[in-house]
């Protein structure tokens, strides 16, 4: 074998994104690309916002002397220092620029985290669903993953991560607004959550980090805000990115912050700033770094997605189709109307509409349905939706 059994393991099991994709290259390639509906992606179609193209320009036409060059691992100083003022004001803790790294994305800032983190055998609690990387990122760094299931809400269960926590237990991952259902995690479930942790960390002895993956925070509806992780947990740390709420995926540009209070907050910095160099990242990208800086308060138009949302709620819901109403991100997460959510996708592939299948993100039986779209794939998508269930009702 060429590659390693683990790299290959992790493949085949981390497949269904990548199938789907294929699948839709496939399908558009034999009918046309506008005979076929892929809602199987989360790559927004949405166009950063001006103020981004103007920041820009202006590094364009202004050059500053070493402006492509290498800068200290954690990022330009007056970057973070931007970002520490923007959180300062919307949280209220006392942020400053060496609470800050900047990241090559969220998935290189929860890296990072868990490199930093993690000896050989510790344990990660996640909780279903979730995003399909997160397994891989925790075995990348030699760790174990536990998985807590959810309960009739698509919160966690409490009684179960009550159980998952032992004495291994070394960080629990939460995404909210979550990927794949769009549900928000409220104030007293995160106060619930605490009392948990800290009654398990004074049983066992040990020091339990929580780690909260938020590219999705600033995307929310309904005038819901999201509560902030770290009015609950003292040993916090917010892995994010501009990927979402600018449109910058291919960017790659994110940061890592940690709690002003952390008792180990010095190591953990020092930690994370060593392991993004060793981890090949060496620092976020200079020039987005020097455009995000500017732009902290400025977000793409977030209603634009509400107006997607409901419009394939409301139309799906209509259809018999039963679905959490996504409160955040640009997911909704339906439940196939048969058992095998599997077989119900070929279904829809049969009539040219692409989804992803619930097993993907820890959980058999549901479906992604990605709306991070354009409005005519969308739209064209209905008609698929409305014959594949009609066709299992009947």
């Amino acid at each position: 074998m060429s590659i390693s059994s683990i790299v290959q393991n992790q493949m085949q099991s981390g497949s269904w994104i990548r199938k789907m994709f294929e699948e839709g290259a496939y399908l558009k390639n034999k009918h046309g690309e506008e005979n076929v509906f892929d809602l199987s992606l989360g790559n927004p179609v949405m166009e950063p916002p001006k103020e981004f193209f103007k920041q820009l320009q202006y590094l364009a036409s202004n050059p500053k002397p070493g402006l492509h060059r290498y800068m200290p691992n954690a990022g330009y100083l007056e970057t973070r220092a931007s970002i520490a003022k923007h959180l300062k004001r919307e949280i209220g803790l006392d942020f400053n620029a060496e609470d800050i790294v900047m990241t090559c994305g969220a998935g290189g800032a929860l890296n990072i985290i868990l490199k930093t983190l993690l000896d050989p055998e510790d344990e990660v609690i996640i909780f279903s669903p979730f995003f399909a990387e997160y397994t891989f990122y925790i075995e990348n760094h030699n760790g174990k993953y536990k998985i807590v299931p959810p309960d009739n809400n698509f919160y966690p269960d409490l009684n179960a991560l009550d159980k998952a926590i032992s004495k291994k237990t070394k960080a629990i991952l939460i995404n909210s607004p979550n990927n794949p259902t769009g549900i928000i995690y409220p104030s007293e479930l995160l106060e619930n959550l605490s009392e948990i942790i800290n009654k398990k960390e004074i049983e066992f002895q040990t020091d339990i980090f929580v780690i909260s993956d938020e590219p999705y925070k600033k995307i929310t509806f309904d005038n819901m805000k999201c509560p902030e992780i770290f009015d609950f947990f003292k040993k916090s740390i917010i892995a994010t990115s501009h990927s979402k709420d600018l449109a910058l995926a291919g960017d790659r540009i994110g940061y890592i912050a940690i709690n002003p209070k952390c008792n180990y907050k010095e190591e953990i910095i020092d930690g994370i700033t060593f392991c993004n160099r060793i981890l090949g990242f060496v620092n976020a990208p200079a020039i987005m770094q020097h455009i995000v800086s500017n732009l902290q308060e400025v977000t793409i138009d977030i209603k634009s997605y509400q107006l997607k949302r409901d419009f394939m709620y409301k139309n799906l819901t209509d259809m018999g189709y039963s679905i959490p109403k996504p409160q955040g991100a640009f997911y909704m997460f339906p439940k196939s109307p048969i058992k095998n959510e599997l077989e119900f996708i070929d279904e829809l592939k049969k009539e040219k509409v692409l989804v992803v299948p619930g097993r993907g993100f820890g959980l058999a039986g549901y479906f992604r349905i990605s709306y991070c779209l354009n409005d005519k794939t969308l739209e064209g998508s209905l008609k698929g939706f409305k014959t594949a269930i009609t066709k299992v009702n009947n």
